[in-house]
């Protein structure tokens, strides 16, 4: 089995970076979902309510991010050094830094609404969930877990349902992993649950599958949305903790992982 895709999501609810190496620190890939999008009320904004998100395409920069998107100038945004204040992160309140009203008008243009970027400074603010993590465990500003984890012969399984029901096949992208693995049987990934992988030389925990919600349906490419995939995982893998695809990783150590990695996995 063998490490086949890695990307980051610098801004969380935004597009994609792609790599073929990434450093793992205990919060995530390096980089992952730092920053965030809220709105007047100091609230998180997603795709899954706002497709429009999908159009600003960050790039990390030694000093920030580089700000894009079709029709716009790029915009520079240093990591900002002013007072954090709390935003609303689902149901917790972490402190973040504000990247700035220049930054927030260019933002807000491209989503078509009125929104603020900050910036997750300290990542050991936000706790793993208790139930699923241990004491230390951190995340950023991922949805609950420093990384998701995705088998591509679960994804041609799901594809063979869609086309079986006159529907096109998807892409990996819909599901918005850190890291896919290649080489495994399709759902291999569901007894992973409760036990160890490495990847390369770095070992993660996996202490959960993910339940997947409305953001699938939202082509990433285009911000159009529809039905599937989630219409097919309702049908085919509903399970009492939800619509499953993938599993959670929280990393048990530093180190750096690499398309081509081996996969195993441990007891």
């Amino acid at each position: 089995m063998r490490l086949t895709y890695l990307a980051t999501y610098p801004i969380k609810s935004c597009y994609r970076v792609e790599a073929d190496t990434a450093e793992v620190e205990p919060w995530g890939l390096a980089g992952d979902r730092r920053w965030l999008v809220v709105d007047d009320d100091r609230k998180l904004v997603t795709q899954r309510e706002w497709p429009r998100m999908g159009r600003v395409r960050p790039v990390p920069t030694p000093r920030g991010l580089l700000l894009r998107a079709h029709g716009r100038a790029d915009l520079e945004v240093p990591f900002p050094s002013g007072t954090a204040r709390d935003v609303k992160h689902f149901s917790l309140w972490i402190a973040a830094t504000p990247a700035g009203d220049e930054v927030d008008r260019w933002v807000s243009e491209v989503v078509e609404r009125p929104v603020h970027l900050v910036h997750l400074d300290d990542p050991t603010r936000r706790p793993v969930e208790p139930e699923f993590s241990e004491p230390g465990d951190r995340v950023s500003f991922a949805d609950g877990f420093p990384l998701l984890l995705t088998n591509a012969a679960s994804l041609d399984a799901v594809n063979d349902w869609l086309v079986e029901g006159g529907d096109e096949p998807v892409a990996m992208t819909r599901f918005r992993p850190n890291v896919v693995v290649s080489g495994a049987p399709a759902w291999a990934e569901d007894g992973w649950v409760g036990r160890r992988i490495v990847v390369g030389d770095v070992r993660f925990r996996v202490p959960k599958a993910c339940s997947r919600c409305v953001l699938t349906t939202i082509d990433p490419e285009t911000g159009e949305k529809g039905h599937q995939p989630l219409r097919v995982l309702g049908q085919r893998r509903r399970f009492p903790q939800g619509l499953l695809f993938g599993v959670n990783l929280i990393p048990d150590m530093r180190g750096k992982v690499a398309i081509g990695d081996e996969v195993l996995v441990q007891d």
